[in-house]
């Protein structure tokens, strides 16, 4: 389908209160359903935030037993839109969870699942650590949702960081890249509007990015503006840094029209390594899993 539709990021501060949480995902979603989106977009860790993501690992629930899943459900079911869930925390039998993304149906159907892939483990300095990993098992495969529209190529917060994932996805068929997030205040200063530029110009891909905002009690502190971007790179909509909604006008014809414009994507080549080049040796944590290297993604 290549008629026009209206898209809409949430954002909110969710804390450890998974009941205001869920009301606020509510009414952000009641808000951009009125408004006319038809695609609505929840952050990161939607349900719940703590202070250590371990932490997480007392408060999973396994998808079977999750209250956000039926609850968001049947709102999506109500409203009859197409609701992506930015992330639950769903409990693994390993002992570990998944951060786990899902697009609902406007019956309320589960369309897809992705689970994070690149984990969040990093020094920013002033001791401000984060270890996603010693709570959260990454995923292992890439993820394009059908939609009425076309594509959406599922993406979770620091993934973003990683160009190849979203160049994959455009080459598996996305038109649209999904990009929620709870980027931290520091790094969200400095990269996000960048990136999530660079990762629409680099695969001609709409990107919606909703992000968590606001600052919690024990002081963490989300960058917020969710952001919708077109294939072009302009910003269509940001939502600031406080709690609510953006909302803009998505075109699809557009991707092919960009991508005829720059045709990067056709542009792709097979390339050898460096004469007596050897590969990085491999980061013992998660992230250092080699998952799209070599001729995978060429």
């Amino acid at each position: 389908m290549t008629t026009p539709f209206l898209v809409a990021c949430v954002q909110y501060c969710a804390t450890d209160d998974l009941a205001a949480n869920l009301a606020a995902a509510e009414e952000g979603v009641r808000r951009a359903r009125a408004a006319g989106a038809s695609l609505i977009l929840l952050p990161e860790n939607l349900a719940q935030m703590y202070p250590r993501d371990e932490l997480l690992l007392d408060a999973a629930h396994t998808e079977e037993e999750h209250p956000a899943l039926p609850r968001l459900q049947a709102l999506a079911r109500e409203l009859a839109c197409h609701l992506l869930l930015g992330s639950l925390s769903i409990k693994r039998p390993s002992g570990r969870i998944h951060n786990r993304s899902y697009l609902l149906g406007p019956a309320g159907e589960v369309v897809a699942t992705y689970d994070k892939i690149h984990l969040f483990d990093v020094a920013l300095g002033g001791g401000e650590v984060y270890r996603e990993s010693q709570a959260v098992e990454p995923g292992d495969r890439l993820v394009v949702a059908e939609t009425p529209w076309g594509g959406l190529g599922l993406s979770i917060c620091y993934d973003l960081r990683f160009a190849y994932l979203y160049r994959a996805l455009a080459h598996a068929g996305a038109a649209f890249l999904s990009v929620p997030a709870a980027f931290t205040q520091m790094t969200g200063e400095a990269h996000w509007h960048t990136l999530l530029r660079a990762r629409a110009i680099e695969t001609g891909c709409y990107v919606f990015a909703s992000g968590q905002c606001g600052v919690r009690p024990w002081g963490r502190a989300t960058y917020g503006h969710s952001l919708i971007v077109d294939p072009w790179g302009h910003v269509l909509a940001d939502a600031g840094p406080h709690p609510g909604i953006c909302l803009a006008e998505v075109v699809p014809a557009r991707v092919a029209e960009v991508r005829g414009q720059i045709p990067a994507l056709r542009h792709d080549r097979l390339l050898s390594p460096p004469a007596g080049s050897s590969p990085p040796a491999p980061d013992p944590a998660p992230n250092g899993d080699a998952l799209f290297g070599g001729a995978a993604i060429r």
